[in-house]
């Protein structure tokens, strides 16, 4: 793109108050629609900064807790745009369900980064100097103007521009050498729309680990480019001749798993997590459910304290849902101690004579470990865990074997859906 063809910055301020409730996120789409075409597609990858994001939806977080589905946010822009208009913003939301498709048919990868964190945390305890440099890097104190910005950004807002987030990665891993583990968890841990699937594998993806010999380098002239001269970081801060990491194979492709089926003969509680926040869109008939509980996650993230503002949005996202469940099924709804799932979810089912809890699929990440383990524990019980799954997942991930070119075939038919 020529100097002349660079959009200039907005001059009136627009920034992101992330409002961690469904009908906000509603507002946000409505608000977002008329700009979800062309101008989108020219302005997406531009970080003007925090204070003018016009060229962006500012949807993820309500998206990634599915307070909106991304079938509800497709079908809103294609009411009012033609799918070639609204391609590029149609394809972002799609690379998210992507990203989760494709971690759920390889789940060592996510489980190799589980333990891969863990070590890391440990080996920075045993070296000062590792310590020292990821304090730096945390704490927005490198030296580096562009990247201290962000992390400054980041703790204090909970979210970054795209294009900031895969510049950040890579002066993490390739200019200041740090672990990219470390900085995949430093995301989780502080983004609201901090997902397993999307942030672990953006990492991976950036360091060379997903596409074999292929790795994303910050530049300096991109950088200046597309923060429109906000930055331009002193060029031997940033390496952009590092070469990918070492390339780790990720084994074969699992098949993916039908998850436990929902038994509409027995007394029934429904569990939500912070996975899956819109009970409304599933069907339900009057009468089926006994009782409601909501589980947080947020804590479940990292070894390590999630972020403040992270943690915030994630509690109140849940207590949203749990309102609008309360209000749906005719029950009270009670949140349960998450420190102790096991515990939390047979005492609530023998409270209300619960034989089976039923919550929204969880792909790879948290909340299916948690899931998981906790099912063991119940089953012998006789509380058997059942998870419904959306058709928006079960029509994309089978799809997501190898890129995301070879991905984007079933993104016309999955904009589509009801």
């Amino acid at each position: 793109m020529s100097d002349h063809a660079h959009p200039a910055p907005p001059s009136e301020a627009l920034s992101f108050d992330f409002v961690p409730r469904r009908a906000a996120g509603l507002a946000r789409l409505a608000d977002f629609v008329p700009r979800a075409g062309k101008a989108y597609a020219f302005e997406r990858n531009y970080d003007w900064g925090p204070d003018k994001r016009q060229n962006i939806s500012g949807l993820s977080p309500y998206i990634r807790h599915r307070l909106i589905t991304e079938a509800e946010v497709c079908r809103a822009v294609l009411d009012q745009h033609l799918e070639s208009e609204a391609r590029a913003f149609l394809h972002e939301v799609a690379w998210r369900t992507y990203w989760k498709g494709w971690l759920e048919q390889r789940p060592q990868v996510w489980r190799d980064y589980r333990l891969a964190v863990t070590r890391r945390v440990r080996a920075m305890e045993k070296s000062p100097s590792l310590l020292a440099a990821f304090d730096e890097a945390v704490d927005g104190q490198t030296g580096i103007d562009c990247f201290d910005a962000w992390t400054h950004e980041l703790r204090q807002t909970g979210y970054l521009h795209n294009h900031a987030r895969m510049w950040f990665a890579s002066i993490w891993i390739f200019s200041l050498r740090l672990p990219w583990e470390l900085g995949a968890d430093f995301f989780l841990r502080h983004l609201v729309d901090g997902d397993a699937a999307s942030n672990t594998l953006s990492w991976r993806w950036v360091a060379g680990l997903h596409t074999q010999g292929k790795h994303y380098l910050a530049t300096v002239e991109n950088i200046t480019a597309f923060t429109s001269g906000r930055f331009n970081p002193r060029r031997k801060f940033i390496d952009d001749n590092a070469r990918p990491l070492n390339w780790d194979d990720v084994g074969e492709i699992e098949p993916l798993a039908a998850p436990p089926a929902y038994d509409p003969g027995l007394r029934t509680g429904v569990l939500l997590t912070d996975e899956d926040l819109n009970p409304e869109s599933w069907a339900w008939r009057p009468g089926e459910v006994a009782a409601v509980a909501g589980l947080a996650s947020v804590d479940l993230r990292s070894p390590i304290d999630a972020g403040e503002l992270a943690r915030r949005f994630s509690h109140a996202a849940l207590s949203d849902g749990l309102s609008r469940a309360s209000a749906l099924f005719g029950q009270p709804t009670q949140r349960l101690d998450d420190s102790d799932w096991v515990s939390s979810l047979q005492a609530w089912a023998k409270d209300n004579g619960l034989e089976q809890i039923v919550t929204a699929h969880a792909p790879q990440g948290p909340v299916a470990e948690r899931l998981a383990a906790t099912r063991r524990k119940l089953e012998p019980l006789g509380i058997q865990i059942a998870e419904l799954t959306r058709a928006w997942d079960t029509t994309a991930w089978p799809h997501a074997t190898k890129g995301f070119f070879q991905f984007r075939e079933v993104i016309p038919a999955l904009v589509k859906l009801p």
